[in-house]
């Protein structure tokens, strides 16, 4: 049962609707054969559902705010520009709440208006006598309006393949894996870091956590090893970078509030014993946090490898493996990129670089994450404060590269350099693999261009 004008659902579902049709190519493709203009009174809701449906016929998916920025400067009316500017405007900034709920609505208010119109057309064949025209015609208003996504039809998507918003990144705080990476991690994708033992794993987690949350991302970072508040303390000391084991001295907390207050994002910190969460558990808590109107842009795990299987009395390997596959089908569902850290066995804690075979548990953990690196760091290194970072696997680049760093694990700031390390067997760098390091970089997206893409993604500007 729905309403029978869009009128009476008000404004606001309009609005909603149209940005549903704006963002959501999945919802415009499902409905475009049962969309139209005319449920409008609005001019500029009129005008806006012609260039969507346009568009869509074209191109097979939603238009850019490009082209209707290009599309606004034809029109003549000023007064119809100015209201179309003001609506679309409000479109993109409209909240994420009830987006399921006005899109089922509006769905079944399409729906309901084909068969309407299906019913009285059928009028004139009854009085014909033509009842196969009537049943045809019924039976096509029944079926408008259902899913039509087959996925990504190569031929029809090649304007979706090469939009700047196609995936969406949150970098990381190294230049050198962001240029490697695309841009850094989004879109579900899982990424892993494997270390030894207090090698600096988490840390590492709370750089890329501090960096994103500085970036104006929200995060929300789990941890099943450490305590809430002392995983806060970590992030103090990387923002004010004053070593952990001293920010909690009183002179600091002003410095400590300052850092905060300037802060872009968000950051959530939630704690859970090893063993007693599950994936299920991790995934309750985000929606949660969504419904409570905080949207996380990337997830932490500190590690997944202390999450509960769901499927126990198996034997360690298959409850790993269950955890990741789990973990990445996460990352999917909720189209977030997550990041998390696993141990190596004891044999690759002995070496200057950690390769994938030396992953502890379970060799399919690399096989099912989207990036893989590992992070080497021998005794020495730890009193020298170095380490060698790795890019074990990575889907969106080149793989198999080393990278020496300067590490501090009292405020957690990583210095990566283009240079490579030793290989186990040599007592120098290759100087071979430090030059391919560099022509590689030189070869990849310029970091300026992704700035440009997430604040592109962040801000509606529809000046003309």
């Amino acid at each position: 049962m729905t309403l029978s004008t869009l009128d009476k659902y008000g404004n606001a579902f309009q609005i909603k609707v149209i940005s549903c049709l704006l963002t959501d190519k999945k919802f415009l493709i499902s409905i475009h054969d049962i969309l139209s203009d005319e449920y409008f009174s609005n001019q500029a809701h009129k005008w806006i559902i012609k260039e969507i449906l346009k568009y869509f016929d074209k191109y097979h998916t939603t238009p850019s705010m490009e082209v209707l920025k290009v599309e606004l400067k034809k029109i003549n009316n000023e007064v119809l520009q100015i209201s179309i500017k003001e609506q679309l405007r409000e479109a993109y900034k409209s909240s994420d709440e009830d987006l399921v709920y006005v899109e089922e609505e509006f769905s079944n208010f399409c729906k309901n208006q084909q068969l309407k119109r299906a019913l009285l057309t059928s009028v004139d064949f009854l009085n014909s006598g033509d009842y196969d025209s009537i049943r045809s015609l019924i039976d096509n208003a029944l079926k408008a309006g259902q899913d039509k996504n087959v996925g990504h039809e190569y031929n029809k998507d090649v304007e979706s393949r090469y939009r700047d918003d196609h995936r969406v990144v949150v970098p990381t705080p190294w230049d050198n894996f962001n240029n490697l990476l695309q841009g850094g991690i989004g879109n579900g994708d899982f990424a892993l870091i494997f270390g030894n033992p207090g090698g600096g794993k988490s840390w590492t987690l709370i750089a890329l956590g501090g960096y994103a949350v500085s970036m104006g991302f929200n995060v929300i970072h789990y941890t099943l090893e450490l305590g809430e508040d002392y995983v806060g303390r970590r992030y103090d000391a990387y923002f004010t970078q004053i070593p952990v084991n001293r920010i909690a001295e009183s002179p600091h907390r002003s410095q400590v509030e300052q850092a905060v207050s300037n802060l872009k994002g968000q950051l959530i910190i939630r704690e859970y014993s090893p063993g007693k969460a599950s994936i299920s558990t991790i995934e309750s808590h985000i929606k949660k946090c969504i419904d409570q109107e905080f949207k996380p842009d990337l997830i932490i795990i500190d590690y997944v490898d202390l999450l509960r299987s769901k499927k126990t009395n198996r034997e360690r390997k298959d409850e790993i493996d269950d955890i990741y596959v789990s973990t990445k089908g996460l990352a999917r569902e909720l189209n977030l990129p997550i990041w998390s850290v696993s141990q190596v066995n004891r044999a690759g804690a002995k070496d200057n670089i950690i390769e994938g075979d030396k992953a502890a548990g379970s060799y399919d953990k690399i096989m099912i994450t989207d990036v893989a690196i590992s992070l080497s760091r021998k005794r020495q290194d730890k009193v020298n404060g170095t380490g060698r970072f790795h890019i074990m696997k990575n889907r969106y680049g080149m793989d198999g590269m080393t990278f020496n760093a300067k590490i501090d694990t009292s405020t957690g700031h990583f210095d990566i350099s283009n240079e490579s390390s030793m290989d186990d067997d040599d007592e120098t760098p290759s100087l071979s693999q430090s030059q391919n390091n560099r022509d590689i970089m030189s070869r990849n997206t310029n970091f300026d261009e992704l700035d440009r893409q997430m604040l592109a993604n962040k801000f509606f500007n529809l000046s003309v």
